[in-house]
């Protein structure tokens, strides 16, 4: 395979002991649609502002089409397009004038502005809105006007940070339908999000990122069928008391296809083989330690199921850990 992104033991510590990138390693294949899956403070944001040069990484490598971004960022930037997670667009001047101002930043031939403009805000849907200022477009308009921003120099990676944080979910699905689209025409695309139904639909493959290290790889597909079983979650009548959760996980644990058995919030959740059939065993198990059901769902894998059996918990987008410390430094350092 022919990667893009090349990247091996890549350290970010911010001063004086926070590490945001803990030694991660992958490859991105030109062509593909490669996600960056993980909660707020996972470490995405370090990453490919990293990749974009935006910041200086601490320790490792990363390369784009065969350029090191530490040694060459000029070189990089020539190559790249960037939507950040906040929207860079200037309220003050038109959505046409925006990417003219693009256009000058990236050398485009004069000769080439007014064709190319007319192409990207065409493609965005922002034509009628054109010759508006950008201060008067609604949020998904602004959305679709700072990603034909980036990609105004037809750049050969495209990154996009979170690019539907906070679009409602029509304007939503109108990005990834304009992402996939991007991606068919050949565009490879470096796509982070906290969001498990788009890295499910737009991603070829996928990290999944937790507090700075990658804790699974591969296509949504493969992920989710390493775990090998259905899902059933279970909420209990006594809110998830600790007490009561570790009886019923020891009711449940016994019956026959049951492969493990998981915190998860304030229920459990069952991984077993076949599992609308062990639903009518665990409810007897459960009835009979004494445990009671207020609510059982059953389901296949889902991408969520893979973060919570490689990190013990659920990922909720408003979530933000913060990043590792580094052994042995204190807590308090900051104050001495």
């Amino acid at each position: 395979m022919d990667s893009i992104i090349e990247v091996h033991n890549l350290t970010k510590v911010f001063d004086p002991d926070i590490r945001a990138v803990a030694d991660i390693s992958f490859n991105v294949e030109r062509g593909e649609v490669f996600g960056f899956l993980g909660p707020n403070g996972a470490g995405k944001s370090t990453t490919i502002k990293i990749l974009t040069t935006l910041l200086r990484k601490t320790g490792g490598t990363a390369k784009i089409d065969g350029i090191d971004v530490a040694r060459d960022p000029g070189a990089i930037r020539e190559i790249i397009g960037y939507a950040s997670q906040d929207v860079g667009v200037d309220d003050d001047l038109t959505g046409r004038e925006n990417l003219k101002l693009q256009c000058r930043f990236y050398h485009v031939p004069n000769g080439e502005v007014e064709s190319r403009v007319d192409k990207i805000l065409k493609t965005m849907d922002l034509t009628e809105a054109a010759d508006r200022k950008a201060g008067t477009y609604s949020g998904g308009m602004k959305k679709r006007l700072d990603l034909a921003a980036a990609l105004i120099h037809e750049p050969k990676l495209l990154f996009l940070d979170e690019p539907t944080t906070g679009l409602d979910p029509q304007n939503r699905r109108a990005v990834w339908d304009y992402i996939k689209s991007l991606n068919q025409s050949g565009m490879t695309i470096f796509l982070t999000t906290q969001y498990m139904e788009e890295a499910d639909v737009l991603a070829d493959r996928l990290c999944i990122i937790d507090q700075g290290r990658i804790v699974a790889e591969g296509t949504p597909a493969s992920l989710k069928a390493e775990i090998g079983a259905d899902v059933v979650q279970v909420s209990l009548k006594e809110d998830g008391e600790p007490a009561i959760r570790q009886k019923a996980k020891a009711a449940v644990m016994g019956i026959e296809g049951v492969k493990e058995v998981r915190d998860y919030d304030e229920t459990i959740a069952v991984f077993a083989q076949g599992g609308s059939s062990i639903v009518p065993q665990l409810v007897r198990a459960l009835d009979s330690a004494g445990v009671t059901i207020t609510r059982l769902t059953l389901a296949g894998p889902s991408l969520d199921d893979v973060f919570l059996k490689h990190t013990g918990r659920k990922m909720r987008t408003e979530e933000a850990k913060q990043p590792a410390r580094l052994p042995g430094r204190s807590r308090s350092r900051r104050g001495r």
